[in-house]
């Protein structure tokens, strides 16, 4: 098979969230149980940082992964889901994983997956440790997909473990109480394996605290160990000064991913860092200076806070569920402009009303869908819009929505893409 006709297959007969929602969520760990089994447990030869959380876990993830690149280590990357390319999942200090290694290891093994029956993720998860254990890779920063405790990834035993936060995402799956939310993410907890939270939050805190406990493991809660002094945008740069808490010194630090969000991200990737080093790893504080400074360049992360073009000035953001969009919001506060107009669509699985209450009544919306089943019908989601009073016209693809959003553009006005990651994925891939 070609790599085009290997990708064909593994999206027509593999059950893939990303298109079709619920129905692809395996909840039990057994297919990727028999996977690497027939792997020969490639994830056993490997050393991992493993990264959950509802929001900023995949930017935690790059940040991390460009730090230990940045320090001389060849650094394995899994993320999930893809924008553009289907490969992006999958790097090796930046480098997407080769056509060539996808379409061998899909004719290897196809007729052994077949039986097993794995959804998408599943399969996925198998690839990206096998390619991991044969480049030999120092160090791999694994991203859960969805949960935590029944997630494809959570087989592995890291060396730390990094939970970003909870809010409400995926309630149909992960439960309808953020206590419950933190309940799965809480699962990549191991036994003596050191775990980071980003944040300490009131509904999570606890049970975290009371999980590792538990397992005979130490947790640690980031913001009570780090503290952002100051930030400004200065440069193309989200510039900010960061307190450790614990040897009473000062970190300057010039971010590349310039979203302000990324500040609560960056104290759990701080906190991470430092458990990784007392696991053996050298990194010199210029090393995390300058893997914070370019993670875009080192990992090829896109989607965050992202600049697609300066004039018209168009902004595409992943942020998808009601944290994420607070966040979004917080984030135009901090640019100067006359108007917005945003190109905006989201799935079917969200309770897009509780999103849509976010959302600025004055701006002008350009209600569209993604290219995948799962997208929420642009029709509903306007009319869903109007009863809010959110104003603007229906579009049947991103690509046309964009266009429309250039037409009306004026001077200092500012054009948002998001709602959903998918939407953002399929701006990207026109731009």
């Amino acid at each position: 098979m070609t790599y085009q006709q290997t990708l064909d297959y593994l999206f027509a007969r593999l059950p893939m969230f990303q298109r079709v929602g619920a129905a692809a969520y395996k909840a039990n760990l057994d297919n990727t149980n028999k996977i690497i089994e027939l792997l020969g447990k490639p994830h056993q030869k490997l050393k991992c940082v493993h990264v959950a959380g509802t929001n900023g876990k995949g930017s935690s993830s790059h940040m991390i992964a460009s730090v230990l690149q940045q320090a001389g280590y060849k650094t394995g990357l899994y993320t999930s889901p893809h924008l553009v390319d289907f490969r992006e999942r999958i790097k090796i200090n930046g480098k997407m994983i080769p056509k060539n290694y996808i379409v061998d290891f899909v004719e290897k093994y196809k007729g052994e997956f077949e039986k097993i029956e794995p959804s998408f993720f599943e399969w996925t998860v198998g690839l990206a440790f096998d390619y991991f254990s044969k480049e030999e890779v120092d160090v791999a920063v694994i991203e859960v997909g969805l949960g935590g405790r029944l997630d494809s990834t959570n087989v592995i035993t890291p060396k730390v473990s990094l939970i970003t936060n909870i809010s409400y995402d995926h309630m149909n799956l992960l439960g309808d109480t953020l206590e419950k939310i933190a309940a799965e993410k809480a699962g990549i907890i191991k036994s003596r394996v050191p775990v980071v939270v980003s944040q300490y939050q009131s509904h999570s805190g606890p049970l975290f605290n009371a999980v590792a406990k538990a397992l005979k493991t130490a947790v640690q809660f980031a913001d009570k160990n780090y503290k952002v002094i100051d930030h400004k945008l200065k440069d193309g740069f989200l510039n900010t000064t960061v307190l450790n808490k614990v040897t009473n010194t000062s970190l300057n630090l010039d971010l590349d991913l310039t979203g302000t969000y990324q500040l609560k991200n960056v104290l759990g990737v701080l906190n991470t860092l430092d458990v990784i080093e007392k696991a053996g790893f050298i990194i010199e504080q210029s090393d995390i200076k300058k893997g914070l400074k370019q993670v875009v360049k080192n990992t090829g992360l896109e989607g965050r806070w992202q600049t697609i073009s300066e004039k018209p000035l168009i902004i595409a953001d992943t942020g998808h569920n009601e944290d994420g969009i607070k966040n979004v919001l917080a984030n135009l506060k901090t640019i100067d402009h006359t108007h917005l107009h945003f190109v905006f669509g989201t799935v079917n699985d969200k309770d897009v009303s509780k999103i849509l209450e976010l959302l600025p009544k004055e701006a002008t919306y350009y209600f569209t869908k993604a290219n995948i089943p799962r997208a929420l019908d642009e029709n509903e989601l306007f009319e869903k819009a109007k009863k809010l009073k959110l104003k603007g016209e229906v579009f049947s693809n991103v690509k046309e929505a964009i266009e429309a959003a250039k037409k009306a553009y004026k001077k200092s006005e500012l054009i948002l893409i998001g709602g959903s990651t998918f939407i953002v994925g399929d701006a990207l891939a026109e731009s």
